[in-house]
């Protein structure tokens, strides 16, 4: 097995970057899960509102108050909100498979690199 210091500093450098697109990999990859998630709350609010009669009372929170709101507002918040997490959904995507691509090129310079040793 070669130790680190022991490899070209080409592939040091190229090892190092692979670690640091790795890492932001994951946070891109985090970040797209919790939007996922709130996704997922948003639409199960918005049927279970949609379920809801008429007149019966909706509230919502704003920091540490809850209030009572209009059904057609909520709604039309939470749409509002999905659709903004939507494009942050989609641009997270983006990113992530550029990281993903970056990756792959990289290891393969990688094993290039040890493979001629």
């Amino acid at each position: 097995m070669v130790r680190f210091d022991e490899l070209p500093p080409q592939v040091q450098n190229q090892l190092q970057q692979l670690q640091q697109l790795q890492q932001q990999f994951e946070m891109v990859v985090q970040q797209r899960l919790q939007i996922d998630v709130k996704m997922r709350e948003n639409q199960t609010a918005i049927e279970e509102i949609n379920k809801a009669e008429e007149g019966i009372p909706i509230y919502k929170t704003i920091g540490n108050l809850i209030i009572s709101a209009k059904k057609d507002e909520i709604i039309k918040e939470l749409q509002e909100e999905q659709e903004s997490l939507d494009v942050r959904k989609k641009a997270l995507e983006a990113q992530e498979k550029r990281l993903k691509e970056k990756i792959d090129e990289l290891q393969n310079k990688i094993q290039e690199a040890l493979g001629e040793k």
